[in-house]
């Protein structure tokens, strides 16, 4: 897959931002999708019930994300070694 043009990428300051933003869209689409599996089974009603509940999960999963991921980094750092060391 090419790489965009420096023109169309976000700028490095909003990387806060855009990693729990993509993260939460994967993260999200697979539970979601494997969550609705589990309760409906493959079927037509588990393919039109997933869209809704993967944007359900969404909206709580992008906002959770960026409130936890600093405590996540800390009790990462706390956890494990520095590199070299």
């Amino acid at each position: 897959m090419a790489r965009p043009t420096s023109h169309w990428r976000i700028p490095a300051r909003y990387a806060g931002i855009v990693l729990p933003f993509l993260l939460s869209i994967l993260m999200t689409c697979v539970i979601s999708g494997v969550s609705t599996l589990l309760a409906l089974g493959i079927t037509r009603e588990a393919l039109f019930a997933w869209p809704l509940a993967w944007g359900s999960s969404w909206i709580i999963g992008f906002p959770t994300l960026l409130v936890v991921l600093p405590f996540v980094r800390r009790l990462t750092a706390a956890l494990t070694k520095p590199s070299g060391a």
